[in-house]
Order: structure tokens, then C-alpha cells, then sequence
């Protein structure tokens, strides 16, 4: 099955740094096939017979973690579950292609609810949308992600849940990595 891994906060202020050839080499001395890196944030899509993301999660984590000392939350999405997010984009009367960097997409590791989505909804200016669908949140942020409330930190903190974000283009290059193909 092919899969895609979100790994949170490498390579950032020179913060848990990984070389992109080095987290290639350590998927696939984990037996993993195909892997594909794409730009230095830690997105990997790779292949694997494995069909339990929980235990591939663990694996990866545990293998950074002996290979470079530190810990990296990661989580894995299939390619379904990437379409399924690209498929849902909220914002019809902003255009993607034209906005990609502004528009970004927070994955959470649990499935969210009214009440959480409310919460960090607060934290939103007037002119920024926030939308969810099942574990990630849509964010527009028209004046840059830097400049808005609604980072990791801050959600991470409010809803207690491990979190990683990627911008619209991103996104869209990751889903088709993944084989994914007529999104939009």
C-alpha cells in the first residue's frame, strides 16, 4: 500500500535536522519501497505491505529517535485518505492554485469535533477561514501563515493533540506523489 508520512517540526531554525538522502535511507532500511522525499519538512511517500499505520507510525518514530537521538511526532495518511483532503477543499470562492501558500491544512492525530474546531476558530482574525473535515483543519490565512495565531504551537496547546501543517501546494504535490490524479 503507498503512504505518505507528515513528520512535525525537522528541519526548522535549524532545529532536528535530517537530511533528506539520510530519511530516505533509514525508510528503507525499514523495508519500505518506492520511498520519495519531498522538500526538507518531512514528507515521505513510500510503499509498504504493512497495512497498520499505528505500527508503521511507531517504527519510523522509534527509528529516528535511535538514529538521531530526538523525538518526531509523525503521522502517516494513506493515499485515499490525501485525496479525500484534496477532494474536500471548503474555500470554493478562493482559488487554490492562485492562493497555495496562504491556504493550508492542519493534520491532527485524533478526528475533531464542533466543540474543538470552536475553540480554535477564536483564535482566527477577521479577515483568516478556518473549515474541518474529519482530522485536519482548513486554514485561509490571506496575510501569511507567519502572521496568523494559528500555528502548531498554538492549537497543539488549546486541543492537547499532535498536529503538523502543510500549505495547499504542498499538498497538492503530495497527493500526486501519491498517484493521485484530476483533483480540481
Amino acid at each position: 500500500m503507498k503512504y505518505l508520512s507528515l513528520l512535525r517540526g525537522i528541519n526548522v531554525s535549524g532545529q532536528k535536522l535530517i537530511k533528506m538522502d539520510d530519511l530516505k535511507k533509514l525508510y528503507l532500511s525499514l523495508k519500505f519501497t518506492d520511498v520519495t522525499t519531498y522538500i526538507q519538512s518531512g514528507n515521505v511517500v513510500f510503499q509498504s505491505s504493512i497495512n497498520e499505520t499505528e505500527k508503521i507510525k511507531d517504527m519510523i518514530e522509534s527509528a529516528i529517535y535511535d538514529q538521531y537521538g530526538f523525538a518526531v511526532s509523525v503521522q502517516i495518511k494513506t493515499a485515499r485518505q490525501i485525496k479525500e483532503v484534496v477532494d474536500h477543499y471548503p474555500f470554493k470562492s478562493i482559488d487554490p492554485f492562485a492562493k497555495g501558500n496562504k491556504i493550508l491544512v492542519t493534520f491532527f492525530s485524533v478526528l475533531l469535533d464542533d466543540k474543538a474546531v470552536s475553540e480554535i476558530k477564536q483564535y482566527a482574525s477577521a479577515n483568516e477561514r478556518v473549515s474541518y473535515h474529519g482530522q485536519v483543519i482548513y486554514l485561509y490565512c490571506p496575510d501569511g501563515y507567519g502572521k496568523s495565531k494559528l500555528s502548531n504551537n498554538l492549537i497543539e496547546k488549546k486541543l492537547k493533540v499532535n498536529t503538523t501543517t502543510r500549505n495547499w501546494k504542498t499538498l497538492l504535490k503530495l497527493d500526486e506523489l501519491l498517484g493521485n490524479k484530476d483533483n480540481f
